[in-house]
């Protein structure tokens, strides 16, 4: 694999490692923690999330606040990130909000099985891009970078954290965990089943660990490429 963007993986968690219930989206979260996280969205070139999340959660993915999107423009940089999605199956709906939501470039790797069906369904909101028999992530980054992606941010479900942190591509890792548990083997965890380069005989380097409210925020250093910022 050539180059790719530098990679901070983010997510919120319960005390019992879990990101949402199995019946609703459930916000775990705080208002400080969503500042803090529209700031790093804010200085990065491009988010992903995977297609479960853009149909169950139907995530905007914008830069909330007026003054940063403003400095973003400034900087010569659309006012929100670059929007990344990936499918297997090409299920989206167009009209989600990851594709009405804000003027951001928004990219779609899909599988080749499914590439034509996704262009039909999709060109007109987004670029779909054809990630072969398969959807590597590590050939996903390097695609990525050559559109000039220098910092990205990944937004989940378990099964994109699994995979980009599985397959070593995780710079950064910003967990918050939340006061609360949820207490059903039903709903989404935190990451999938996977062999995993951070275990008992090689830890994970924690940098920072800062509360927010009553959530708390801990920086992992998961490569040699990880900037105190």
């Amino acid at each position: 694999m050539g180059e790719r963007p530098y990679t901070l993986l983010s997510c919120c968690v319960s005390i019992d490692g879990y990101i949402g219930s199995a019946a609703s989206r459930l916000l775990l979260s705080n208002d400080a923690d969503f500042d803090r996280v529209d700031a790093v969205r804010a200085s990065c070139d491009a988010i992903l999330v995977g297609a479960e999340t853009v149909r169950v959660d139907n995530p905007r993915l914008l830069v909330r606040s007026r003054t940063r999107r403003e400095e973003r423009s400034a900087r010569g940089q659309p006012a929100s990130p670059i929007k990344v999605t990936v499918t297997r199956r090409a299920k989206l709906d167009a009209h989600a909000d990851f594709f009405r939501a804000g003027d951001a470039e928004k990219l779609v790797y899909c599988a080749t099985p499914r590439v034509e069906v996704a262009r039909e369904r999709l060109g007109p909101v987004a670029t779909v891009v054809d990630g072969g028999d398969s959807v590597e992530m590590g050939t996903l980054s390097s695609d990525l970078a050559g559109r000039g992606v220098e910092r990205l941010m990944v937004e989940g479900g378990a099964t994109i954290h699994t995979q980009f942190l599985t397959d070593d591509l995780v710079d950064e890792l910003q967990l918050t965990v939340a006061p609360v548990f949820v207490g059903d083997s039903g709903a989404p965890r935190f990451v999938r089943d996977g062999v995993f380069p951070w275990n008992p005989g090689r830890r994970a380097e924690l940098v920072d660990v800062r509360q927010l409210g009553d959530v708390v925020l801990l920086r992992y250093a998961l490569s040699s490429r990880f900037e105190d910022a």
